[in-house]
Protein backbone atom coordinates (compact mmCIF):
# COMPACT_ATOMS: atom_id res chain seq x y z
CA UNK A 1 0.00 0.00 0.00
CA UNK A 2 1.63 3.20 -1.19
CA UNK A 3 -0.31 5.37 1.25
CA UNK A 4 0.48 3.20 4.29
CA UNK A 5 3.61 2.59 6.33
CA UNK A 6 3.99 -0.92 7.78
CA UNK A 7 7.44 -1.29 9.32
CA UNK A 8 9.51 -3.05 11.98
CA UNK A 9 12.21 -1.41 14.12
CA UNK A 10 11.64 1.91 12.38
CA UNK A 11 12.31 5.32 13.97
CA UNK A 12 9.21 7.18 15.16
CA UNK A 13 10.17 10.78 15.94
CA UNK A 14 8.73 13.86 17.67
CA UNK A 15 9.98 17.17 19.04
CA UNK A 16 9.75 17.44 22.84
CA UNK A 17 10.34 20.41 25.12
CA UNK A 18 12.41 19.68 28.26
CA UNK A 19 11.89 22.28 31.02
CA UNK A 20 15.10 23.80 32.40
CA UNK A 21 15.95 26.56 34.85
CA UNK A 22 16.55 29.06 32.04
CA UNK A 23 14.40 28.04 29.08
CA UNK A 24 12.64 25.13 27.53
CA UNK A 25 15.03 22.87 25.69
CA UNK A 26 13.64 21.48 22.45
CA UNK A 27 14.88 18.04 21.47
CA UNK A 28 13.91 15.53 18.83
CA UNK A 29 13.24 12.13 20.39
CA UNK A 30 13.00 8.93 18.37
CA UNK A 31 11.80 5.48 19.42
CA UNK A 32 11.86 2.36 17.29
CA UNK A 33 8.72 0.26 17.81
CA UNK A 34 9.09 -3.41 17.00
CA UNK A 35 6.11 -2.98 14.64
CA UNK A 36 4.10 0.04 13.50
CA UNK A 37 1.19 0.75 11.17
CA UNK A 38 0.38 4.20 9.80
CA UNK A 39 -2.21 5.19 7.21
CA UNK A 40 -2.27 7.53 5.40
CA UNK A 41 1.26 8.82 5.00
CA UNK A 42 2.46 11.51 2.62
CA UNK A 43 3.96 10.21 -0.65
CA UNK A 44 7.72 9.77 -0.56
CA UNK A 45 10.02 10.92 -3.34
CA UNK A 46 11.08 7.79 -5.20
CA UNK A 47 14.71 8.95 -5.09
CA UNK A 48 14.62 9.15 -1.30
CA UNK A 49 14.71 6.35 1.25
CA UNK A 50 12.41 6.83 4.25
CA UNK A 51 14.59 6.36 7.34
CA UNK A 52 12.21 7.69 10.00
CA UNK A 53 8.66 8.90 10.44
CA UNK A 54 7.39 12.09 12.09
CA UNK A 55 3.60 12.34 12.62
CA UNK A 56 1.79 15.45 11.31
CA UNK A 57 4.87 16.33 9.23
CA UNK A 58 4.80 13.16 7.12
CA UNK A 59 1.28 11.92 7.72
CA UNK A 60 -1.11 10.88 10.47
CA UNK A 61 -0.48 9.40 13.90
CA UNK A 62 0.23 5.64 13.81
CA UNK A 63 -2.91 3.62 14.44
CA UNK A 64 -0.93 1.05 16.41
CA UNK A 65 2.58 0.35 17.70
CA UNK A 66 3.87 -2.95 19.11
CA UNK A 67 6.70 -3.84 21.46
CA UNK A 68 7.96 -7.41 21.91
CA UNK A 69 9.37 -8.04 25.38
CA UNK A 70 12.61 -9.85 26.04
CA UNK A 71 13.37 -11.83 29.19
CA UNK A 72 13.29 -8.73 31.39
CA UNK A 73 10.95 -5.76 31.42
CA UNK A 74 12.53 -2.70 29.88
CA UNK A 75 11.35 0.75 28.93
CA UNK A 76 8.22 -0.64 27.23
CA UNK A 77 6.44 0.25 30.48
CA UNK A 78 8.52 3.33 31.31
CA UNK A 79 6.81 6.67 31.95
CA UNK A 80 10.12 8.42 32.63
CA UNK A 81 10.38 11.89 31.14
CA UNK A 82 12.86 14.27 32.78
CA UNK A 83 16.21 12.62 32.05
CA UNK A 84 15.01 10.15 29.49
CA UNK A 85 11.76 9.47 27.70
CA UNK A 86 10.24 6.04 28.25
CA UNK A 87 8.37 4.30 25.47
CA UNK A 88 5.08 4.26 27.34
CA UNK A 89 5.29 8.02 27.96
CA UNK A 90 6.37 8.66 24.37
CA UNK A 91 3.52 6.67 22.78
CA UNK A 92 0.87 7.81 25.26
CA UNK A 93 1.67 11.47 25.97
CA UNK A 94 3.77 12.64 23.03
CA UNK A 95 2.59 10.77 19.92
CA UNK A 96 -0.80 9.74 21.39
CA UNK A 97 -0.97 6.42 19.54
CA UNK A 98 -4.52 5.00 19.83
CA UNK A 99 -3.40 1.37 20.38
CA UNK A 100 -0.26 0.18 22.16
CA UNK A 101 0.51 -3.56 22.10
CA UNK A 102 3.01 -5.32 24.37
CA UNK A 103 3.74 -8.98 23.63
CA UNK A 104 5.97 -11.52 25.35
CA UNK A 105 6.43 -14.41 22.93
CA UNK A 106 8.08 -16.74 25.46
CA UNK A 107 4.97 -16.83 27.65
CA UNK A 108 2.27 -15.95 25.08
CA UNK A 109 1.33 -12.91 27.15
CA UNK A 110 -0.44 -10.21 25.15
CA UNK A 111 -1.51 -6.78 26.39
CA UNK A 112 -3.44 -4.26 24.32
CA UNK A 113 -3.93 -0.70 25.57
CA UNK A 114 -6.38 1.86 24.19
CA UNK A 115 -5.88 5.59 24.62
CA UNK A 116 -8.81 6.80 26.72
CA UNK A 117 -8.95 10.31 28.21
CA UNK A 118 -5.25 10.80 27.36
CA UNK A 119 -4.15 7.66 29.22
CA UNK A 120 -3.76 4.03 28.23
CA UNK A 121 -6.40 1.63 29.53
CA UNK A 122 -6.04 -2.14 29.26
CA UNK A 123 -8.40 -3.78 26.75
CA UNK A 124 -10.17 -7.09 27.36
CA UNK A 125 -10.01 -9.84 24.72
CA UNK A 126 -13.09 -11.46 23.21
CA UNK A 127 -14.14 -15.06 23.75
CA UNK A 128 -11.45 -16.20 21.30
CA UNK A 129 -8.74 -14.36 23.18
CA UNK A 130 -8.42 -11.75 20.43
CA UNK A 131 -8.52 -7.96 20.40
CA UNK A 132 -10.40 -5.83 17.87
CA UNK A 133 -8.14 -3.11 16.42
CA UNK A 134 -10.09 -0.13 15.01
CA UNK A 135 -8.48 1.53 12.01
CA UNK A 136 -7.23 -1.80 10.76
CA UNK A 137 -10.64 -3.45 11.27
CA UNK A 138 -8.91 -6.69 12.22
CA UNK A 139 -8.60 -8.91 15.25
CA UNK A 140 -5.17 -9.37 16.84
CA UNK A 141 -4.42 -12.58 18.70
CA UNK A 142 -1.89 -15.29 19.47
CA UNK A 143 -1.15 -18.25 17.21
CA UNK A 144 1.09 -21.20 18.07
CA UNK A 145 3.10 -22.90 15.38
CA UNK A 146 6.22 -22.78 13.23
CA UNK A 147 7.18 -19.76 11.15
CA UNK A 148 10.56 -18.62 9.82
CA UNK A 149 12.22 -21.69 11.39
CA UNK A 150 10.94 -20.84 14.87
CA UNK A 151 8.28 -22.83 16.70
CA UNK A 152 6.43 -20.93 19.37
CA UNK A 153 3.90 -18.16 19.85
CA UNK A 154 3.25 -15.52 17.19
CA UNK A 155 0.96 -12.54 16.81
CA UNK A 156 -1.52 -13.04 13.98
CA UNK A 157 -4.38 -11.15 12.38
CA UNK A 158 -7.94 -12.36 11.79
CA UNK A 159 -10.58 -10.54 9.74
CA UNK A 160 -14.02 -9.53 10.99
CA UNK A 161 -15.40 -12.95 9.94
CA UNK A 162 -12.82 -14.72 12.11
CA UNK A 163 -10.71 -15.93 9.17
CA UNK A 164 -6.95 -16.08 9.74
CA UNK A 165 -4.91 -13.84 7.41
CA UNK A 166 -2.29 -16.04 5.82
CA UNK A 167 1.42 -15.38 5.53
CA UNK A 168 2.91 -15.46 2.03
CA UNK A 169 4.34 -18.96 2.47
CA UNK A 170 0.96 -20.20 3.74
CA UNK A 171 -0.76 -18.73 0.69
CA UNK A 172 1.83 -20.38 -1.55
CA UNK A 173 1.27 -23.73 0.19
CA UNK A 174 -2.49 -23.27 -0.09
CA UNK A 175 -2.13 -22.62 -3.84
CA UNK A 176 0.13 -25.67 -4.18
CA UNK A 177 -2.42 -27.88 -2.44
CA UNK A 178 -5.22 -26.43 -4.56
CA UNK A 179 -3.23 -27.12 -7.74
CA UNK A 180 -2.50 -30.66 -6.54
CA UNK A 181 -6.19 -31.23 -5.83
CA UNK A 182 -7.05 -30.01 -9.34
CA UNK A 183 -4.42 -32.34 -10.82
CA UNK A 184 -5.76 -35.33 -8.86
CA UNK A 185 -9.33 -34.45 -9.85
CA UNK A 186 -8.35 -34.26 -13.53
CA UNK A 187 -6.51 -37.60 -13.23
CA UNK A 188 -9.58 -39.20 -11.66
CA UNK A 189 -11.75 -37.89 -14.49
CA UNK A 190 -9.32 -39.27 -17.07
CA UNK A 191 -9.24 -42.69 -15.37
CA UNK A 192 -13.03 -42.71 -15.15
CA UNK A 193 -13.29 -41.91 -18.85
CA UNK A 194 -10.76 -44.65 -19.66
CA UNK A 195 -12.75 -47.17 -17.62
CA UNK A 196 -15.99 -46.19 -19.37
CA UNK A 197 -14.30 -46.53 -22.76
CA UNK A 198 -12.85 -49.93 -21.85
CA UNK A 199 -16.21 -51.09 -20.54
CA UNK A 200 -17.89 -50.03 -23.79
CA UNK A 201 -15.25 -51.85 -25.86
CA UNK A 202 -15.72 -55.06 -23.85
CA UNK A 203 -19.48 -54.85 -24.25
CA UNK A 204 -19.17 -54.33 -27.98
CA UNK A 205 -16.80 -57.32 -28.23
CA UNK A 206 -19.25 -59.57 -26.34
CA UNK A 207 -22.07 -58.49 -28.63
CA UNK A 208 -19.97 -59.24 -31.73
CA UNK A 209 -19.16 -62.68 -30.33
CA UNK A 210 -22.90 -63.24 -29.95
CA UNK A 211 -23.41 -62.31 -33.59
CA UNK A 212 -24.77 -58.87 -32.87
CA UNK A 213 -23.24 -55.99 -34.72
CA UNK A 214 -23.82 -52.45 -33.51
CA UNK A 215 -24.36 -49.80 -36.15
CA UNK A 216 -22.27 -46.65 -35.69
CA UNK A 217 -24.41 -43.60 -35.07
CA UNK A 218 -24.25 -41.09 -37.89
Amino acid sequence: MQDALIVSNFALCAGISFPSSTSDEQRTICKAPDWMYVKPVNPQNVSQVRRSYTPHTEGTIPQIVMEFLSETYGEEYSVEFKQRVGKWFFYEQIIKVPRYVIFRATTAHLEVYALESEHYEAEEPDNNGRFWIPGLNLFLGIWEGTHESRTGYWLRWWNAQGELLLWSEERAEQERLRAEEERLRAEEERLRADRESLRAERLAEKLRQAGIELDDEE
